[in-house]
């Protein structure tokens, strides 16, 4: 008989085990976590395969190793999987976030990007924004929003198109990304989003915006936003080399 679902790497249930702890309060923000032999007995697993669990565990972010302390549980462990939706500069500043510099708000007619990611029609008008994200050791990132054609917006998500509008007619200072306005108007609206991410260069252009050589390596983060299946944003985000650490979260 074949077996139906995914079955889990026992390392993986290990590490879920473990997360789990930390996120309801057995293993605190701030607590040590006990020495290996009795956690290992305590879990009833074996000491490699807790090891290689804390190991990731370290990794990802929830574990710090301390010399002659031990494992300690960080005092921000990140959030889970992708629940919630963040505006990229509330990830690469934490939660502060850098600031944002906008470049330009216009409307324009879809790119071959933007019929694919947004299914606009030929001639349709979107709202795009090139904003610079921007921090005390200069520009971090360049970013491309679009949002989905205003009649869109207007049967699927009325309060973000509402939103845009403000914000057409009373430019915000200092500025917001576009994510950051669909997620202020969305308080009601269940968000889903996906992202891509590829490796290239910046180019002479957005070299110039980011204050950098146009052969830099940089790291491209392409994003749909959706309400049920209609997406309403879709947006590229160029991080070069030396940006702060963008954080990644996955879970099943």
């Amino acid at each position: 008989m074949a077996a139906s679902g995914h079955r889990r790497r026992p390392v993986v249930a290990l590490y879920e085990r473990i997360a789990d702890a930390v996120h309801d309060g057995t293993y605190p923000p701030g607590s040590t976590l006990p020495s290996e032999p009795k956690l290992a007995a305590e879990l009833g697993v074996s000491r490699p395969a807790l090891r290689e669990a804390l190991l990731l565990l370290q990794e990802d972010g929830l574990l710090t190793v301390r010399r002659g302390v031990g494992r300690t549980v960080n005092a921000r462990p990140p959030r889970r999987g992708f629940e919630q939706v963040q505006p990229l500069e509330e990830l690469i500043g934490g939660g502060t976030g850098p600031r944002v510099r906008a470049l330009l708000r216009t409307v324009e007619e879809p790119t071959d990007f933007t019929t694919q990611h947004l299914l606009a029609p030929a001639r349709a008008e979107l709202r795009f924004w090139e904003s610079v994200l921007g921090g005390e050791a200069g520009p971090a990132a360049l970013c491309h929003e679009w949002a989905a054609a205003d009649e869109v917006l207007d049967r699927v998500h009325p309060a973000f198109a509402a939103a845009l509008r403000t914000c057409a007619s009373t430019p915000a200072d200092p500025a917001v990304s576009m994510l950051s306005v669909l997620l202020g108007a969305s308080r009601e609206v269940a968000l889903h989003a996906h992202s891509g991410i590829t490796a290239t260069l910046l180019g002479r252009r957005r070299g110039e915006q980011l204050g950098r050589p146009a052969d830099t390596p940089a790291v491209l983060v392409t994003q749909v936003v959706r309400v049920g299946d209609t997406p309403v944003l879709a947006a590229k985000h160029m991080l070069p080399t030396g940006a702060p650490a963008l954080p990644v979260l996955q879970s099943h």
